[in-house]
C-alpha cells in the first residue's frame, strides 16, 4: 500500500465534510486522533503512526498508555471536546477522520486496531476493497 501524504490525508477528510476548510479538516484529524490513540495500547498508536503522515504522528501517540476503553458515544464526546465543537460536529468530523484513515493503513494494521477498540467502531474503519 502506498503511504498517504499529508496533505492527500487532509483532502480526502475535507471530502466527507460539508463545507469543508484544510482548517476544519486538520482540526477535525488531531482531535479524532489524540482520542483514537487514547482508545489504544501505546504500541498499537505507534504502529499505526509508522503508516500514517509523519505530521499525525504525535496526535496519535500522545496519550502513550493504558487504553481507555470508551463507547463510540463517548469517543464522538471526547472528540468534542478536544476540538471545542458540538458533538454532532465532532461525529461527523470522527467519522470523516475514522473512514479515511480505514482507507489508508494496511489491512494487518487495521485489524490489530479494531481489535482493541469496541464493535460499534467496526463499521467506521473499513478498508478499500
Amino acid at each position: 500500500m502506498e503511504p498517504v501524504e499529508y496533505v492527500d490525508f487532509v483532502a480526502r477528510i475535507e471530502g466527507g465534510l460539508d463545507n469543508p476548510e484544510s482548517a476544519e479538516a486538520e482540526e477535525a484529524l488531531e482531535a479524532t486522533l489524540e482520542a483514537l490513540g487514547e482508545c489504544i495500547s501505546g504500541g498499537e498508536a505507534e504502529d499505526l503512526a509508522a503508516e500514517l503522515p509523519s505530521e499525525l504522528a504525535e496526535a496519535l501517540t500522545r496519550a502513550g498508555g493504558d487504553p481507555e476503553s470508551l463507547s463510540l458515544e463517548e469517543f464522538f464526546g471526547r472528540v468534542a471536546e478536544k476540538q471545542g465543537s458540538g458533538e454532532a460536529l465532532a461525529e461527523k468530523h470522527a467519522r470523516a477522520v475514522l473512514s479515511v484513515l480505514g482507507r489508508a493503513v494496511d489491512d494487518g494494521e487495521l485489524s490489530d486496531m479494531r481489535s482493541q477498540l469496541p464493535r460499534d467502531f467496526q463499521p467506521l474503519l473499513q478498508s478499500e476493497v
